[in-house]
């Protein structure tokens, strides 16, 4: 009895691919990038998970990479929830790539309080999605911001430093951010879930 209690959680957990049901493409929430779409496993960002962007710096493509998302669910008049930003976001700038404003939350905290303040936001059910910056989470910290992404049914994105690639981590979804062959942005799968982490990179368009 034992073992089919364990079973059932780990297929309630979506850890396991049940036969039968839709397939792994089909759970996915759209990126807004087709390319990065037909490189997961899930065909998009997990959905009620947290997924992990490991950066060389601040401002090499990642609110390029969220925005398109961000964009479709306020429009949706889904809340956004930005958690103790580094700078400040140009409102003018997230207006311009389609985000509704009156949906954008931005959340002030002190460093100390800062993860606390991430983990609520996604626990709350409030949010379609809830950006973050644990810079000092540890793979305990990084469980329960995964817990709470599931428990409130929204996307979460973790912004931290890629020296933390060398880490385990129970998000869903591990992006890095790399240079492509031509020096442009370009971001590897280091972990997926639904499969196993392509080989090759996705490149952002450049305009």
């Amino acid at each position: 009895m034992g073992t089919v209690v364990a079973l059932d959680s780990l297929l309630a957990a979506q850890t396991l691919w049940h036969a039968g049901r839709a397939s792994a493409a089909a759970l996915g929430e759209p990126t807004g990038h087709a390319a990065l779409d037909a490189l997961l496993p899930q065909g998009g960002w997990p959905r009620h998970a947290l997924s992990e962007l490991l950066l060389p710096a601040d401002g090499v493509g990642e609110l390029a990479l969220l925005l398109p998302t961000l964009a479709r669910l306020s429009q949706a008049g889904a809340t956004v929830a930005v958690v103790a930003p580094p700078y400040v976001p140009y409102a003018p700038a997230w207006q311009a790539a389609g985000v509704a404003l009156e949906r954008l939350e931005i959340v002030q905290a002190m460093p100390r309080d800062a993860l606390w303040a991430f983990e609520q936001c996604l626990r709350s059910g409030a949010c379609g999605a809830v950006l973050g910056w644990p810079r000092q989470a540890d793979a305990q910290a990084l469980r329960r911001l995964q817990v709470a992404a599931d428990s409130g049914q929204c996307l979460g994105f973790a912004l931290r430093d890629r020296r933390h690639a060398a880490n385990p981590s129970p998000a869903a979804l591990r992006l890095e951010a790399v240079r492509d062959a031509h020096g442009g942005s370009a971001w590897q799968v280091r972990k997926c879930r639904g499969g196993p982490a392509p080989a090759r990179a996705f490149a952002l368009a450049t305009r």
